[in-house]
C-alpha cells in the first residue's frame, strides 16, 4: 500500500528520533566532546543578573514596545494592543511534541507550551484557533513553571516556547521560578520572526536555542499575507535574526544528537515563490553561517483566509519543492534538515 506523506513524516520522525536520542528520560545532558552543559539561564542567575534582566523586560508593558509594532498601550492595566493580550500569560497546551525537528523531539519529544495570541497572524495560520481567536486559559507565572517541570519530569529534552514574544517579561519570570525548583533543560525561543532586536538583546544569556521562521523576503507579501499587514517585517526579522545567531552561534548537539544551544531557521515554501526561497538561502549563507541548521518546509495548507488569497489558494507542488532545496544547496547551506531532504527524495520520485 502507498504511504502517505503524513505516515511517510511520522515515521521518520519515531525512527530518526531514535536514533538521535536513544537515552532514557531525565539524563543530564552533556555536549559532544564529554564536558557538562548547563542552561544559559542558569549561569546568569549565578552572576546575579536575572532578576534585574525581568525587571528590564516588565518595564515593556506599561508602553508596550515588545515587537516591531510597538502599539504603546498599558498592558499592566489590561490594554490590548494588537495581540490581544495583557500581561497576565495565556496558554493554550503544554505537552511532549514529536513533530518538530529531530534535534529538538529527539526520544522523548521536545515540552512545548504553545501560547495564546500572536503579534503577526498571517491569513494562512497553520494554529488560527489559538494565534487568532487567542483560544487558551489565564495563568500565572507560578502556574508557566509548574508546566515547565512538568515537562522535565516527562523526560522532555528542552523547554519549547512556541509564540513567546507579547509574553516575554512573564516567561522569563517563570524561567527563574522553575530554575529555582530544579529546571535544568535548555531554553528553546519558537517564534514567527516579527521582533525587535533591541528586545532580543534582553534574552542574552537567557534562550538556549533559537528557533525563529524567515517567513517572507519581500516586504509586499508580508503585508499582503498578514492581518493589518507587516510591511517591514523582512528587515525586523533579519535583524532580531542576526542577533539571535551572535548569541548562540550555530547549533550545538549532545552526545545524542539533542540540541544544546544555537539557532535554527524555519521557513515554509509557499506557492508561486511568495516565500522567496532562493533570497532566503542566500542571505543565510551571506550574513549567518553556511552551517546554519535550516529548516525548508513543505507543510503549506491552505488554511483559515488563504481561500479568499488566489495566488496562496492551492498546496505548493513537488516542482516548487525541489527547486527549493536546490537553491539551498546552490547557496551553500550544509546542514539542512534531515526530513526536508528526505521529503524532496520523495518528491523527486513522484516528479520522475
Amino acid at each position: 500500500m502507498a504511504m502517505t506523506r503524513r505516515k511517510f513524516i511520522r515515521s521518520l520522525s519515531v525512527s530518526g528520533g531514535a536514533v538521535l536520542a536513544g537515552g532514557c528520560a531525565g539524563r543530564e545532558p552533556a555536549i559532544a566532546d564529554g564536558g557538562a552543559w548547563r542552561p544559559a539561564y542558569a549561569k546568569l542567575e549565578e552572576q546575579g543578573g536575572f532578576a534585574a534582566r525581568i525587571e528590564e523586560a516588565r518595564r515593556l508593558y506599561a508602553r508596550c514596545e515588545l515587537c516591531p509594532r510597538r502599539c504603546g498601550v498599558d498592558r499592566g492595566r489590561g490594554e490590548r494592543g494588537f495581540c490581544r493580550a495583557t500581561d497576565r500569560l495565556v496558554v493554550f497546551s503544554h505537552s511532549p511534541h514529536h513533530g518538530e525537528e529531530l534535534p529538538l523531539t529527539g526520544r522523548n519529544g521536545s515540552g512545548t507550551i504553545f501560547f495564546s495570541h500572536c503579534n503577526l497572524r498571517c491569513v494562512f495560520c497553520q494554529n488560527w484557533p489559538i494565534a487568532h481567536e487567542g483560544r487558551g486559559r489565564a495563568v500565572s507565572d507560578d502556574a508557566l513553571a509548574s508546566m515547565m517541570l512538568e515537562l522535565q519530569r516527562l523526560g522532555c529534552h528542552n523547554i519549547n516556547l512556541v509564540t513567546p514574544t507579547h509574553f516575554m517579561p512573564g516567561i522569563l519570570s517563570a524561567t527563574r521560578k522553575a530554575l529555582h525548583r530544579g529546571l535544568r533543560l535548555p531554553l528553546c525561543y519558537n517564534t514567527g520572526g516579527y521582533e525587535r532586536a533591541e528586545v532580543v538583546r534582553l534574552l542574552d544569556g537567557i534562550v538556549d536555542i533559537y528557533l525563529p521562521d524567515l517567513k517572507y523576503m519581500d516586504g509586499e507579501e508580508a503585508d499582503r499575507y498578514t492581518v493589518r499587514g507587516a510591511v517591514d517585517y523582512p528587515p525586523r526579522a533579519q535583524e532580531a535574526i542576526v542577533e539571535m545567531h551572535r548569541q548562540v552561534g550555530d547549533l550545538v548537539t549532545d552526545e545524542r544528537g539533542i540540541a544544546l544551544r544555537g539557532l535554527m531557521v524555519r521557513h515554509l515554501v509557499m506557492p508561486n515563490r511568495i516565500a522567496g526561497t532562493r533570497e532566503f538561502v542566500q542571505w543565510v549563507a551571506a550574513n549567518l553561517s553556511r552551517r546554519t541548521y535550516v529548516n525548508i518546509m513543505a507543510q503549506y495548507r491552505v488554511e483559515h483566509m488563504a481561500f479568499n488569497y488566489p495566488p496562496i489558494a492551492r498546496a505548493i507542488t513537488p516542482a516548487e519543492f525541489v527547486e527549493a532545496i536546490g537553491w539551498a544547496e546552490e547557496a551553500g547551506l550544509t546542514n539542512l534538515d534531515r526530513r526536508s531532504l528526505a521529503q524532496r527524495d520523495v518528491f523527486r520520485r513522484r516528479l520522475g
